[in-house]
């Protein structure tokens, strides 16, 4: 039982397993990724990252997985970039601008991770 956890308890009071974070699901997420989205602050491309899924899917399943375990994010993957966007109006005006958060892909696939999670820890509790 996962006793250094009390976040994943359930309803009854009784310890839930952490999740493991499987190598099938790293590597989906990384087929899947988005080639046309724009370079994040780290500088890797989308599609460098798609292309390398057979060499980066397990050493990031194991970061993940620490991630979880320990609840310490890794400091990059708190880096945003963020820029701003021309919506409408005169480009003077700051107000017709919108900010748009630019992030590392692996800390965006860790979120992917994590809200599955949540979601199926929410149904299987019936609490959806």
């Amino acid at each position: 039982l996962c006793t250094q956890h009390p976040e994943l308890e359930d309803r009854d009071g009784e310890q839930n397993e952490a999740p493991i974070i499987q190598v099938e699901i790293v590597s989906n997420l990384l087929h899947h990724l988005d080639t046309h989205k724009s370079m994040v602050p780290d500088g890797i491309h989308p599609r460098v990252l798609r292309e390398l899924v057979e060499v980066l899917t397990k050493p990031l399943s194991i970061i993940y997985q620490e991630t979880w375990l320990t609840r310490e994010v890794p400091m990059d993957w708190r880096l945003v970039n963020v820029i701003p966007i021309y919506k409408k109006g005169r480009k003077e005006d700051r107000g017709n601008y919108r900010p748009v958060s630019l992030t590392l892909v692996p800390g965006k696939i860790m979120e992917q991770i994590i809200l599955s999670a949540i979601t199926q820890y929410m149904q299987n509790n019936q609490a959806i």
